[in-house]
């Protein structure tokens, strides 16, 4: 897994049931090799979450922790059918990365037209980057429909180490189908380990070796690369990533 050199999917102990610290998964992700990780705690609606106030000053965080590039983000909560989510677009716009996911704590899980339709409605907010863990079996899915609309809406699909352990039970064989439609669609990916504790950022042991077992190509793998990161968020518009792109001309990263 050594190709896959950053992790855009972080929890810190902000989300209430986390146990790092922003340095701690720095920290973790340094001795690992890991050029950058996204902190994507929960938006305000999940139990435990942190504040909004909390979610928009990550801009005192520095860019560069211990020689690792640091991404502000969002867990954001699909909150409806109709794909609305806990933070209002002028926050969202505010942050580098937006991860779009279905909780069951949040939303109750609805029929797969229902399912599909709150994914979709979300991947066309353009401030979402990312669908994540739909993979889950709690909320079946079209998920052809679901990787069309991802292409179409310019969003990454995120293939969720977490979902393969005990937290979304099922998800395996739907991970692998979604893998799938997404190759032959040409869709990006993202892996993203879901962590919860340092020590698991940049594991993508389950999810790497999926994509490894379908014959994933690399070109499809965001994760290989920080340049292609960069260039996927400026393509949606990121204007908060104007330093990294500064830092990149000056060849700090």
């Amino acid at each position: 897994m050594k190709d896959f050199i950053f992790d855009v999917h972080c929890h810190t102990i902000a989300s209430g049931h986390a146990y790092s610290t922003v340095h701690d998964i720095a920290r973790e992700a340094a001795k690992k090799g890991i050029k950058l990780f996204a902190l994507t705690d929960h938006a305000p609606e999940m139990p435990g979450a942190p504040h909004l106030y909390h979610i928009k000053n990550q801009r005192v965080i520095p860019r560069i922790i211990d020689g690792v590039i640091v991404l502000r983000g969002v867990e954001a909560n699909i909150m409806d059918y109709e794909g609305e989510l806990d933070m209002r677009d002028a926050d969202l716009k505010e942050l580098d990365i937006v991860i779009a996911s279905l909780h069951h704590i949040c939303i109750d899980p609805g029929t797969r037209d229902e399912n599909t339709n709150a994914v979709i409605k979300a991947m066309e907010n353009r401030n979402v980057d990312i669908v994540g863990h739909i993979g889950n079996p709690m909320f079946p899915i079209d998920e052809e429909k679901i990787v069309k609309a991802a292409k179409t809406n310019n969003v990454l699909i995120e293939i969720n180490n977490s979902s393969f352990g005990p937290s979304r039970k099922g998800s395996k064989e739907n991970c692998g189908l979604i893998a799938r439609l997404a190759k032959e669609n040409g869709n990006m990916v993202v892996l993203g380990s879901d962590c919860h504790i340092a020590f698991d950022v940049g594991n993508f042991e389950y999810a790497g070796k999926l994509l490894m077992d379908i014959g994933m190509p690399k070109e499809q793998i965001i994760n290989t690369s920080v340049d292609k990161l960069i260039d996927f968020l400026e393509s949606k518009g990121k204007s908060s990533i104007e330093d990294i792109k500064e830092l990149r001309k000056k060849r700090f990263i």
